[in-house]
């Protein structure tokens, strides 16, 4: 199991910005991704990336406002947080899993991940 250290959460006004890193303890799984969870709801996939060919996915909630990209060099996954609103507000958690067998994809889905960081918390003010 991959260890999994986030950084970069804070308090913003709206329409702010922040980044997110997640730094693994060994090479990258297959499958990275940053998930939430507010208060009161349930854990929601974010954006999910594959390290191999670096397709990305997200939720249609941060379409548009946010970025997750690899970068391989520093082994660091990064979450690029733009124009942010106060339903952004959140626990933030990096994730790391395999790529299904049959297709070779990764899924924005929490049963596809088995490493998790401690979380790091984003705060959206209106």
């Amino acid at each position: 199991e991959v260890q999994l250290v986030e950084s970069g959460g804070g308090s913003v006004t709206a329409g702010g910005s922040l980044t997110l890193s997640c730094k693994p303890s060994r090479s990258s799984r297959p499958c990275m991704a940053w998930f939430r969870r507010a208060p009161g709801k349930e854990r929601e996939g974010v954006a999910l990336i594959s390290t191999t060919d670096f397709t990305t996915s997200y939720a249609d909630s941060v379409q548009g406002r946010f970025a997750i990209a690899q970068d391989n060099a520093e082994n660091t996954l990064h979450l690029q947080m733009n124009s942010l609103k106060p339903e952004d507000t959140a626990m933030y958690y990096c994730a790391a899993g395999g790529a299904s067998v049959l297709t070779g994809a990764c899924y924005l889905k929490p049963v596809w991940f088995d490493s998790w960081g401690q979380g790091t918390q984003v705060t959206v003010s209106s």
